[in-house]
């Protein structure tokens, strides 16, 4: 039986009212995501169309997931809601916090050992206010939502930009940063810009070496990293009726990196295998009578270039296999181009390691069909030529596949499973020890869904490309970059010239799943009792103090703290790996702060000038010297600022440390989201022209901040070091209540007001 069933089935029972009403005010068909949207209003029935890309809107999400990582500051500052019990479903995943080092047994023990603090408060705040958890080595947080909690037509928000990842079972689900998180937990509206709608129109039917990640790899060379923000992207056609439930999973996963909003597939018969092989025969029968509503309507599909904003359309009978990187994940490059691609590009050709897993493509489907093909390591006499790891995601499928001979068949080409968790995907992997930024230029291949400099292993020098798990496992199997399974043969241990059979899998397991302890604890009916203790001397976690308001007079005189040059993501801002033990002390954690953005003016990073001393230190010493002289700052950057993770540490870092504004020429959603929640200025050259403007030793003036109100722009003026000045115009997109979080000191201060 599935967890929530009674919200689940109210979902549906309002369902076709709020669509009907939509259908009726909209003057259209109705897509899947405009659906989904309508139906999940705060204010319950619609009575107002809303503008794509314009409008903002307060939505009633089902439920609230969370990880370890981000969980310990989502949850710190719900302690300051005065609420007494979360209001909606929630749940909390101890995924982020396990290194791989060794191997599954011994790596989650370890964790256990060294992050045992952080566990115990996290469960202890769960019991307190509601909230199931999953304890390390349950499984990684995307997929343990999908086999449990993701349901059609839903609509969820998770602390992590890959919540995204429900949307394989039809729901919307969107990642988000705590702050908004603690909004939904307390009872109160989700606020999100109605998103445009993008449609992506699937032909055809995979076949051979060509997999579900193929799909997005090649939607993310289409839309690029940003192409994707403000919006929603639908899969639809007969190619996304022919896919599987995990691997539209894994399409709606890897759509954080085009920037979008969330992806989702309509409701069909792949949906309802999963559910009701993952034991929720409930939920599935419960769709079924709301299955007209868990899709878009007919004419949608059939015209759908009326009702998206952009049509893309993919024939997957033509699609090959891609590896997308390095640096970045929308760099495609289709396997049949690999070989001229690393010619010219000086990519190393000898391939280090492969891996497999991660919060994506650690399905039953994507690891048997990895299996299928490091079966024929032995069965063709050849050898593994780079090391090989797999993650799976979650307890269940760990278990399943052990029982079904799978991890029997990775050791016996030598491979490492490491345990349930996200460990490589986002640098919990302990690769080189302490030596990571001297590691030597290297590649590795993985079937995760980021490749930024230093992600995985820490090694600036490393190029990772992303592909799916089978081509991974093929170019492990070689050792070889340019390896492609379909045209090119290997010579095994006889020296005689093989080929590789196409991988073959299951969409499910045939003997069902099966899991003895699949990590789950419920909370206590009543947590009043909870006591949450937080140690004063801790190095890991830390009490949270409101922010302060930041005050028109603070906004005169700003110094310019740093001008980050090209690519600043939120691992850039606030770096994930071996600083992921601090996400729960704001103040320790803020040592981290922008170190690995490169300065414009020296294209080093976390070497940028002291306005003060005239000398030059790293980003943290620099601000802290700034706070200490009650001296606000600003950070200027490029494109797409704040790329990446949902992580809000890369809002309250800057904000704890005396951050007062950011000025980019472009924002990723969730960071500027991130921003504005904790009471910062997040703005956008007008003329993005102006951020040539900005010199090194430039203080700011915010002259007409104290008529800080929507719609209306903020003029900067910029003071040179020889007493030059330069007007720049920034833009925002604040609304009242946005500007009313700057005036309070953050979002949690109004929420803390409204419930004293």
């Amino acid at each position: 039986m599935a967890f929530d069933i009674d919200m689940i089935k109210q979902v549906y029972a309002t369902m076709g009212e709020r669509v009907g009403k939509a259908r009726e005010l909209v003057g259209n068909p109705l897509t899947l995501s405009e659906k989904i949207l309508y139906s999940h209003l705060w204010d319950g029935n619609p009575d107002k169309v809303f503008v794509r890309g314009k409008d903002y809107v307060d939505f009633a999400p089902d439920r609230v997931a969370c990880q370890d990582a981000t969980a310990q500051m989502a949850l710190l500052q719900f302690m300051h809601a005065g609420k007494p019990k979360v209001a909606v479903p929630t749940t909390v995943h101890c995924d982020h916090l396990i290194q791989a080092k060794v191997g599954a047994s011994a790596d989650l023990k370890r964790a256990n050992e060294t992050s045992n603090e952080v566990f115990d408060f996290l469960e202890s705040v769960s019991n307190k206010y509601g909230i199931g958890f999953w304890k390390p080595g349950a499984g990684i947080i995307h997929q343990v939502v999908l086999e449990n909690y993701a349901f059609p037509g839903g609509m969820m928000i998770g602390t992590d930009s890959h919540t995204v990842n429900a949307g394989g079972l039809g729901m919307v689900a969107i990642g988000v940063g705590g702050a908004d998180a603690v909004d939904v937990m307390a009872g109160m509206p989700w606020e999100l810009k109605f998103p445009k709608l993008i449609g992506v129109k699937l032909t055809g039917k995979l076949s051979g070496w060509t997999a579900p990640k193929d799909v997005i790899l090649k939607v993310a060379d289409i839309l690029t990293v940003k192409g994707g923000t403000g919006a929603i992207v639908e899969y639809f056609g007969e190619g996304a009726i022919s896919m599987s439930c995990t691997g539209k999973g894994t399409i709606c996963n890897m759509g954080a990196e085009v920037g979008a909003t969330t992806s989702t597939f309509g409701y069909d018969e792949s949906m309802d295998r999963y559910l009701r092989a993952t034991d929720r025969e409930d939920v599935a029968d419960a769709a079924l009578s709301a299955k007209e509503h868990l899709t878009a309507d007919p004419e949608v599909y059939e015209n759908p270039e009326k009702y998206f904003d952009q049509v893309i359309e993919i024939d997957l009978d033509t699609l090959e296999p891609h590896l997308n990187g390095p640096f970045t994940p929308d760099l495609a490059t289709p396997i049949s181009k690999m070989s001229e691609a690393a010619k010219e590009n000086d990519w190393p050709l000898n391939v280090q390691v492969g891996l497999i897993g991660s919060c994506t493509n650690s399905s039953y489907e994507d690891i048997s069909r990895a299996a299928s093909l490091a079966k024929q390591v032995s069965e063709k006499n050849l050898k593994m030529k780079s090391q090989f790891t797999i993650t799976p995601g979650s307890e269940q499928v760990r278990y399943t596949i052990e029982r079904d001979g799978f991890i029997d068949t990775f050791n016996n080409v030598g491979a490492t499973v490491f345990a349930n968790a996200c460990g490589p995907c986002i640098g919990m992997w302990d690769r080189y020890g302490d030596n990571a930024a001297n590691g030597p230029r290297n590649t590795i291949v993985h079937s995760f869904n980021r490749n930024f400099a230093k992600r995985a292993d820490g090694n600036p020098n490393t190029l990772a490309f992303v592909g799916s798990p089978e081509l991974v496992t093929a170019i492990a199997i070689s050792g070889r970059l340019d390896f492609n399974p379909l045209t090119d043969k290997l010579i095994n241990e006889d020296g005689e010239e093989v080929v590789l059979d196409e991988p073959r899998g299951y969409e499910l397991p045939p003997e069902g799943f099966a899991v003895e302890d699949a990590g789950y604890v419920a909370p206590m009916e009543d947590g009043s009792g909870v006591q949450v203790v937080v140690s004063g001397t801790s190095e890991r976690l830390q009490l949270l103090d409101p922010f302060v308001p930041i005050q028109p007079e603070e906004l005169q005189g700003v110094k310019l703290l740093i001008k980050a040059f090209g690519k600043c993501t939120t691992d850039h801002i606030s770096m994930a790996g071996p600083w992921l033990r601090y996400r729960g002390h704001l103040d320790n954690i803020a040592n981290n702060t922008l170190i690995g953005a490169v300065n414009a003016f020296n294209k080093k990073t976390n070497f940028v000038k002291n306005q003060l001393t005239g000398e030059y230190g790293g980003v943290p010493d620099t601000q802290r010297a700034y706070k200490a002289k009650g001296i606000r700052s600003i950070v200027v950057g490029d494109h797409n600022y704040g790329e990446g993770s949902s992580r809000e540490h890369a809002a309250m870092q800057p904000r704890h440390l005396g951050v007062a504004a950011v000025l980019v020429k472009s924002f990723a959603r969730i960071h500027e989201t991130n921003l504005k929640k904790q009471g910062m200025l997040g703005l956008t050259f007008a003329n993005e022209a102006d951020y040539d403007l900005i010199q090194e030793d430039d203080t700011f003036n915010f002259v007409d901040i104290a008529s800080f109100s929507p719609g209306k722009p903020l003029t900067l003026e910029v003071v040179h070091a020889d007493g030059s000045k330069d007007t720049i115009i920034a833009n925002h997109t604040y609304n009242a209540s946005q500007i009313n979080w700057f005036k309070e000191g953050s979002a949690l201060n109004v929420i803390k007001k409204e419930n004293a």
